[in-house]
């Protein structure tokens, strides 16, 4: 009976169809970030997906975060080192690791926080990022006009708003990571648990597609960016959550007593 009720699987006939609807043409630089599980069930996984991308996108990004090589303390014992092809952290998702599988593929240094990209202009993405600025790949894709794709996730995976807040002059944490048997500090953010509350100043930015179970979501990086900068310039406090345990604590105070400290856009 259950299978009776089971929904056919999402055909790549279908995902590409989607993809064409929100407008990708194979000219855009997109970053991704997806839950295969919206879908119900897609035909191919995580492969099918990237593939799809690689014909509707010029240039794929992903975060390719590692956080199991994060270090509180630059006294801390290193718990894992990174290498070009260390897994993703798992809440990170599975087409990030398929494109860190992918040897065309081309990721960013960072232990922590890197991201990995694929086609035209990944090069010029992915070398962007520094321990001062991690978030710098999304200054690129900005530069680029390039758009962040959401499938089947909500404004908690939506990486670009760090990349707003870091412009902002949103006080970033200092952590540390092993570089090549060094340990570095690095900026560290906030989380982004309450991102959602920048959906009001998006809704007619957006770009929709329905495939299987999933909504496809299309914004451009600029659009989010300068919305973030809008927001934040209202209410420096807007995107910080309210959970007593969380880092977001240490932000909020830093901001109530330093204010935000705008940082420069550096271009490509």
């Amino acid at each position: 009976m259950l299978n009776l009720l089971r929904r056919p699987a999402v055909t790549p006939v279908q995902l590409e169809a989607g993809l064409a609807e929100l407008g990708l043409d194979g000219t855009q630089h997109v970053i991704v970030h997806a839950s295969l599980k919206s879908f119900g069930n897609l035909e191919g996984g995580a492969r099918a997906l990237v593939d799809a991308l690689e014909r509707h996108a010029a240039t794929v990004v992903a975060p390719a975060f590692t956080y199991n090589t994060l270090l509180n303390s630059p006294h801390e014992r290193v718990r894992a080192s990174f290498h070009r092809d260390s897994r993703v952290s798992r809440d990170i998702g599975r087409v990030s690791q398929e494109l860190v599988e992918r040897a065309a593929a081309e990721r960013s240094f960072h232990p922590t926080l890197s991201f990995v990209a694929m086609g035209g202009e990944a090069g010029r993405i992915v070398a962007a990022q520094s321990l001062a600025a991690p978030y710098q790949p999304i200054g690129a894709l900005y530069d680029l006009d390039g758009y962040a794709l959401l499938i089947g996730v909500d404004f908690g995976s939506n990486t670009t708003i760090h990349y707003g807040e870091y412009l902002a002059g949103v006080p970033s944490l200092t952590r540390y990571v092993d570089v090549g048997g060094r340990v570095l500090p690095t900026a560290f953010p906030n989380c982004s648990a309450d991102f959602n509350n920048l959906l009001p100043d998006m809704h007619f930015k957006t770009r929709r597609a329905e495939v299987g179970q999933s909504t496809l979501r299309l914004y451009r990086v600029r659009d989010l960016v300068d919305a973030t900068l809008r927001l934040l310039e209202r209410e420096p406090e807007g995107l910080l959550c309210t959970f007593k345990g969380c880092r977001c604590q240490q932000v909020r105070q830093l901001i109530r007593k330093e204010g935000l400290q705008p940082r420069p856009h550096v271009g490509l």
